[in-house]
């Protein structure tokens, strides 16, 4: 009876990953956006003025709210809020996996394509300096550059060293963070953009490699 109750439980939906319920959790939406006869990938300057990483470069996005029913409308939502697009006019054109930055902290993304026009004449300026486009031809052939960062764990003082083996001795392991750097003009792509994008792109390379060998014609 026990193993027959926990294979029905254990089959049911799960979290995608351990911690996913308790985690910070974010949603951001790559947006491809057609300008002439080229798509582009859109990113957004913060503004100067927001409180936390004021002039970086991102996706639009943000925190999911206790009242968004899924990632993908507090994409949409956040979206709307920073570029002025109606979450009606956004074509869905698929997800990647969650990107896990730490047990405590995950983010959604989505990839959508969307109407330039409606975001150069809208975007809210009291979140977003700027916009900007970069070709996805450009990124299909541009290499990315990497610098590792050393993140050390530090315990607090109450750390209960009693109960580990070696106590205060033990060897805690220090671990690497990759830093992904794409340089377009002016602008530098890093951080947790850098790592989703350099991810998307290398889903766009696949399928870019398997259209090339099928013989079919790229769109």
């Amino acid at each position: 009876m026990f193993r027959t109750k926990l294979k029905e439980q254990l089959q049911q939906n799960q979290s995608r990953f351990i911690g996913e319920e308790t985690a910070l959790r974010s949603a951001v939406l790559i947006p491809l956006v057609q300008v002439g006869d080229e798509w582009h990938v859109l990113f957004e300057v913060r503004a100067a003025t927001m409180r936390t990483q004021p002039g970086d470069i991102c996706f639009p996005g943000g925190r999911i709210d206790a009242t968004d029913p899924s990632p993908l409308a507090a994409a949409l939502r956040e979206t709307q809020e920073e570029l002025g697009v109606d979450p009606a006019t956004v074509e869905i054109l698929g997800h990647l996996s969650p990107y896990v930055a730490t047990p405590s902290f995950v983010i959604y993304p989505f990839v959508a394509a969307i109407e330039y026009d409606q975001i150069i004449h809208s975007y809210n300026k009291d979140e977003v300096a700027e916009v900007f486009t970069v070709p996805v031809e450009w990124l299909l052939h541009y290499e990315p550059y990497m610098h590792r960062v050393i993140v050390e764990p530090v315990p607090p003082n109450d750390f209960p060293f009693d109960k580990i083996i070696n106590g205060a001795q033990y060897q805690w392991r220090a671990r690497y963070l990759e830093e992904w750097f794409f340089d377009y003009g002016t602008y530098t792509i890093w951080g947790l953009t850098g790592k989703i994008l350099k991810h998307f792109v290398e889903i766009m390379k696949h399928e870019t490699m398997l259209l090339t060998k099928d013989g079919q014609e790229q769109s």
